[in-house]
């Protein structure tokens, strides 16, 4: 049996010498469909005492992050998702402090907060609630604590969720090994009992986790603390670790289906014929007999049956379609029967590709580019809002149906954040899309996000305008100075009834700098639509590449002054 992750938690907490306790702590596991892609999350938080409403605080803190983190979308990072999470809470928390006069009668608490998945730990902290990690013997604090020291015996929360509407959190992440244990614990505790006591007091127990925890608060009371004394702590006892044959052999539990031709039937599909084939997949027409609806089968290529990572991407491919419900994006339907061999089922989309669409209209105007390049970009949009990068967005990736929508057909390269945190032994390499719509970023080994997308369909839209590509064709080997050297060229160029403000909003989208680039698609779309000054930008290219006819037209003039003016010397 492959591993799985396994963490044993405790806690204990009391109110102390308090009249209530305003501590509040909690973990939980993700339902067993959902541990590989969610994991296990552990909270704690500490309710501000000079606030009239902390315990409520914390409570809603840590009961809310365990109820909001496990239904947040599979295909989100954890970082995406807790800080979704934290900034909803701390909104809430502050507005409802927001109708009082004084500030210390609101709702206020620290957050410290525990994601593992897969190998990982995932840190999350505001306040002076700590998290220590265990390991081999040796303990460590990993949290700051953002306390303000007035005096030696005065200090105060620099950072809080409820303080303010602006939340700056703490992160990082690290690696997690078998036997690893983490500490949370609040300043009734941590200041009343010293690492070496916590760290002596889980050995002692011998693996006895509640008893550790409940010890430790019971030493932090007898050390005369003055505060809500609480203590979790965790212990990962397996973690989700497969060797490549557990991996692959979890792969081909479907085999291959068999050559399909007309007629042929696969559980209840009756094959029309083939739309389409290459190296690596094959598309048939086919009719579901238990609905009489056409639809699209997409079958792997036999020349990849011993491979796990071609395997890997054309499983993960049905996962991400079934994930997007968006009018611009293929649908991939969920099966409604048993399947004996491995491909997916996809809505029949009778049309033509983006591609065929140029050809067939090779200078459209202004207003049906930018009405086209909004459908794509509402596709692009529903991966970003999963945290999915496209990847590979080409002309051939694109289908104008004949109602003429468009849509975005391909996921063979999406990479998924949340997906991507996973450790797997099944090395995919790199997915690098197709040269000339590729982001530079990929190239040059850079941080990769939204924006490379953008430079895709920048990409696309420019050569909707005029059959041309940007930049020069990239070479085959591309490489890093490749791009280094790349030189727009203005679409004025090929077409002077485009508006120098659209020009300058493609120079933007296809910035070859990342920095420079759009970030988001809605800031593309409105420049498309709506003229920015502050794009408007000079052609410093030498004239002769500006325009060449020109540039002879002047030589021409100059050469000619100079032949009048010798022939007036020679004469006199």
């Amino acid at each position: 049996m492959p591993a799985t992750l396994k963490i044993e938690a405790a806690h204990f907490t009391e109110k102390g010498r308090k009249d209530s306790n305003q501590d509040c702590l909690g973990a939980r596991a993700a339902e067993a469909a959902l541990l590989q892609t969610k994991g296990y999350a552990a909270v704690i938080a500490d309710g501000v005492s000079s606030s009239e409403y902390g315990g409520e605080a914390a409570a809603a803190c840590v009961r809310g992050f365990l109820a909001d983190y496990f239904s947040t979308p599979e295909t989100w990072s954890v970082k995406k998702s807790a800080q979704q999470i934290f900034t909803a809470l701390n909104s809430w928390l502050y507005r409802q402090s927001g109708q009082r006069t004084a500030a210390h009668r609101g709702r206020v608490s620290t957050l410290s907060t525990i994601i593992f998945k897969s190998t990982t730990a995932h840190i999350f902290h505001i306040g002076d609630s700590r998290i220590y990690l265990m390991r081999q013997g040796s303990i460590e604090q990993l949290t700051v604590d953002h306390r303000t020291w007035i005096s030696a015996d005065k200090s105060y929360l620099s950072r809080a969720m409820g303080i303010d509407l602006q939340l700056q959190i703490d992160y990082k992440r690290l690696a997690t090994e078998v036997g690893d244990i983490f500490i949370m614990s609040t300043d009734g505790l941590h200041d009343f009992v010293t690492e070496r006591d916590i760290s002596s007091t889980i050995y002692a127990c011998k693996g006895d986790l509640n008893r550790a925890a409940q010890i430790l608060v019971n030493q932090a009371l007898q050390n005369d603390s003055n505060d809500n004394v609480s203590c979790q702590i965790l212990r990962i006892d397996e973690l989700p670790q497969q060797n490549q044959e557990e991996v692959y052999k979890q792969l081909t539990e479907l085999p291959f289906p068999p050559e399909l031709s007309e007629g042929m039937m696969i559980d209840g599909y009756k094959i029309v014929r083939e739309l389409h084939a290459s190296n690596r997949s094959q598309l048939y027409l086919a009719l579901d007999t238990g609905t009489g609806m056409q639809v699209v089968l997409k079958t792997p290529s036999i020349n990849f049956v011993d491979d796990a990572a071609y395997i890997d991407r054309f499983t993960m491919e049905e996962w991400v379609g079934r994930r997007i419900d968006n009018p611009h994006v293929l649908k991939i339907y969920e099966p409604t029967r048993r399947r004996r061999c491995l491909y997916h089922v996809a809505e029949f989309l009778p049309g033509q590709s983006l591609r065929q669409w140029m050809i067939d209209n090779p200078n459209p105007d202004l207003e049906t580019i930018r009405t086209s390049v909004e459908q794509i970009a509402q596709g692009l949009q529903a991966f970003h809002r999963q945290d999915m990068l496209h990847q590979d967005l080409k002309p051939e990736n694109i289908v104008r149906d004949q109602a003429g929508t468009f849509k975005i057909i391909d996921f063979g390269s999406v990479k998924v954040a949340g997906i991507a945190e996973i450790e797997s032994p099944v090395l995919s390499g790199a997915l690098l899309g197709t040269k000339n719509y590729t982001a530079p970023e990929y190239i040059n080994k850079q941080a990769v996000g939204n924006g490379a997308d953008i430079f895709s369909l920048g990409v696309i839209c420019y050569e909707m305008f005029c059959g041309r590509l940007p930049f020069e064709e990239a070479p085959a080997n591309w490489n890093q100075k490749h791009w280094q050297n790349l030189q727009y060229t203005p679409l004025t160029d090929y077409r002077d009834d485009v508006p120098r403000w659209v020009d300058a909003c493609l120079k933007k989208a296809v910035n070859p700098d990342p920095k420079k680039r759009y970030k988001e698609l809605s800031e593309f779309l409105y420049d498309l639509r709506v003229p920015n000054t502050k794009l408007l930008y000079e052609d410093h290219r030498p004239l002769l590449q500006k325009n060449p006819l020109r540039f002879w037209q002047s030589v021409s003039a100059i050469l000619s002054l100079i032949v009048v003016a010798l022939v007036v010397i020679i004469a006199y």
